[in-house]
């Protein structure tokens, strides 16, 4: 080999080998980190627990039927509207055998006891009125009378009421007939035509006709965890948002906190209701699912920093000033409330302090991720 190729080859392996020393030594030198500052701000600070629940109305009403029998006609449906007394169903009545075997029975003995008290009645007055008897004789035979055609009259309404559910003397069919018991709309009628009803006894709930609820007395009822509850008081201002409501919020007043709790998915809830106030342009429906915002704690224009940017330790909370460029003192500062986003800040700092934010930083000129 010649000299001149001998030289290019070791100069060859000489640019490789410093070469590839450069390279790792670059590789393994670490890049400097710049850390992001800020300063403390004013805002609000709002500590607040959220319960969810569902609007519904203050009372729902379940209409039940007073005669047993098959719903002939329904006068309304679900969303109507109706004021106490309006008709809602009728009933045809299926009368038990028994019963009605037993009121034409009484109807029968009434009816032959009254013509029995007629012809005494047609034979006593002649001797009445020719002085054969005395007049005490002929009141108790009048008596006797009238008490026969009194129990033919009752025993008719009896047996009136087990066939039709209505009397000649009463003057409507009221038994046969399904009114409203309140005023409000017609949330369900759980009953069709042809439909099999029981009305209510002491032995059954009966068969509901309709369930109604005045719309303009709504209430939020919703539960929160027992680590809450104890921050609760009656009185208190909710907020309400609904999930079938875009962009609208509801005022409320916390009127009831349930002095149980019931375990749910291991967790102890307390129910919890609240009045809505007066609804202007939106219909709430029943049982739309809403969230209830829960103010518990407020602070209006305090400083504050994102709770991100302290170090704690313990009971103690600490930040790191910037002293320099990138030169950092680590003091102690004294928080308040925080709603876990923001943290309010009483003493330490002020608000012209740069404030070390750990979580931004800058390495060797390009900004990294935040941790």
């Amino acid at each position: 080999m010649s000299r001149t190729a001998t030289i290019i080859v070791l100069s060859l392996i000489l640019l490789s080998v410093v070469g590839g020393g450069f390279y790792m030594y670059s590789k393994n030198q670490k890049p400097d980190i710049l850390f992001a500052t800020a300063t403390p701000f004013y805002t609000d600070i709002v500590k607040k627990t959220v319960a969810t629940g569902s609007v519904v109305p203050r009372k729902e009403i379940e209409i039940k039927p007073q005669v047993s029998g098959i719903i002939s006609k329904l006068y309304v449906q679900e969303g109507d509207v109706v004021k106490r007394g309006d008709l809602i169903a009728s009933i045809e009545i299926v009368p038990d055998m028994v019963s009605l075997n037993n009121a034409e029975n009484r109807m029968r003995r009434a009816q032959l006891a009254l013509d029995n008290a007629q012809r005494e009645l047609n034979r006593n007055k002649p001797l009445f009125e020719d002085g054969v008897i005395s007049e005490m004789n002929f009141r108790q035979v009048e008596l006797d009378f009238n008490n026969a055609k009194e129990e033919v009259e009752a025993a008719k309404d009896n047996l009136d009421l087990i066939r039709k559910g209505s009397t000649s003397r009463g003057g409507r069919s009221s038994l046969t007939n399904v009114r409203a018991t309140a005023e409000g709309m017609i949330l369900e009628i759980p009953v069709e035509e042809g439909f099999s009803v029981i009305e209510a006894n002491n032995f059954n709930d009966g068969t509901t006709v309709a369930i109604v609820a005045n719309m303009e007395d709504m209430v939020f009822e919703g539960k929160v965890d027992e680590s809450e509850v104890g921050k609760l008081t009656v009185g208190m201002d909710l907020l309400l948002t609904v999930a079938a409501i875009d962009d609208e919020s509801f005022d409320a007043k916390l009127e009831f906190i349930a002095p149980k709790g019931v375990e749910e998915n291991g967790a102890i809830q307390f129910e919890i209701r609240a009045a809505l106030g007066k609804m202007k342009d939106n219909f709430l429906r029943a049982e739309y699912s809403a969230n209830a915002d829960i103010v518990l704690q407020k602070r209006d224009s305090v400083l504050a920093l994102p709770e991100g940017m302290l170090i704690f330790s313990g009971d103690s909370a600490f930040v790191e000033i910037e002293r320099g460029p990138q030169r950092f003192e680590k003091i102690h500062v004294s928080t308040g409330l925080s709603d876990g986003i923001n943290i309010e800040i009483l003493g330490g700092i002020t608000k012209d302090d740069r404030v070390k934010d750990a979580n931004k930083t800058i390495v060797t000129g390009e900004e990294s991720p935040e941790k």
